[in-house]
């Protein structure tokens, strides 16, 4: 069934957000805390051992069908957060042609980040900025 949840990043503190998070809705993660020393290897980007226990991926359930997740963006990665770039909806659309059309169609006039890709966690997976500044991520689980 295709969903709709928010993804968070921080600079590195994502899981003290996350527990502060889970506190308030009084639910617990989904599945365990996905470290970055969990990822494969890159070969022109070692992982640097301070961070290898940093957040690569964490998810909990807020309100209703709403799912809050995150991961930890150190500035090795390219990326610096910000207030407004540090949060994406993601869409988990159902099937593979679902999810190019809404990334084609959402990514017009927009800036790609990744296109759309299988990646290691299994996932076919794209991410841009839209034309207004709105950050996206899709990530569909089907290989349909």
């Amino acid at each position: 069934m295709a969903k709709v949840s928010t993804y968070l990043n921080f600079p590195r503190n994502t899981e003290e957000a996350f527990t502060f998070y889970k506190s308030v809705f009084k639910t617990d993660f989904l599945g365990p805390i996905a470290r970055m020393s969990d990822a494969p290897a890159h070969p022109d980007h070692p992982l640097p051992e301070e961070d290898k226990n940093l957040v690569l991926h964490i998810a909990l359930p807020t309100l209703g069908d709403h799912v809050l997740m995150g991961s930890d963006a150190p500035e090795w990665m390219g990326f610096i957060c910000t207030t407004g770039n540090n949060v994406h909806i993601n869409l988990e659309p159902d099937t593979r042609a679902e999810a190019d059309r809404l990334f084609n169609e959402l990514s017009s006039g927009g800036k790609i980040e990744m296109p759309m890709q299988d990646m290691f966690w299994g996932a076919y997976f794209g991410s841009f900025a839209d034309k207004f500044g709105i950050q996206w991520m899709i990530n569909c689980a089907s290989k349909h």
